[in-house]
């Protein structure tokens, strides 16, 4: 299958787990090639935001403290960005600060921006993967390098039981090139 076959794949599934909602922006209505991906999900679980990158985190958060496993959509690394303080003190924190209480899991996805046909400029573009793999300590971080690694990585994220949420950084140009 082709990558963004592969990523609709992942979602169909992701969207059949009755504890998954999807939040974001373009989730409900059209804008990015993530977009395209959510087709076949429920629209009772799709979360439209506005441009609002930490409220959207902080709703996740709590969302997942509730027993809900968010599907949390961030268009590209340069948004999610805007989330850090959510992400950073908080997500990656409740086991902590809840001595082992609260052990939620979100799945985030996020993408390197494409470059090709058009480049979006630099602000559309970022890779802080390596970057934030410094800076968590218990939310695990997947790279989508091929099209083979997406349904076994969003399948992990979903099922994993070691208490721990995922970020999954997809390829914007390797939905039209894969």
């Amino acid at each position: 299958m082709k990558y963004s076959e592969e990523l609709t794949k992942a979602m169909d599934f992701l969207g059949k787990d009755p504890r998954t909602l999807f939040v974001g922006q373009a989730v409900e209505y059209p804008g990015t090639a993530m977009s395209n991906t959510l087709k076949n999900i429920p629209k009772k679980k799709l979360y439209e935001l506005p441009v609002a990158e930490e409220m959207q985190l902080g709703i996740t958060n709590g969302l997942a403290l509730n027993n809900y496993v968010p599907v949390s959509i961030f268009p590209r690394w340069n948004f999610l960005l805007l989330a850090a303080n959510q992400l950073i003190n908080h997500l990656d924190k409740f086991d902590v600060m809840s001595q082992g209480m609260f052990k939620t899991k979100v799945i985030i996805r996020t993408s390197i921006g494409s470059q090709r046909p058009l480049h979006p400029q630099h602000q559309h573009i970022g890779d802080f993967t390596e970057a934030f793999k410094k800076v968590l300590t218990t939310v695990d971080i997947i790279r989508l390098d091929e099209a083979s690694d997406i349904f076994p990585s969003y399948k992990k994220a979903l099922t994993r039981e070691d208490g721990k949420s995922t970020i999954l950084v997809e390829y914007g140009d390797f939905y039209n090139e894969k």
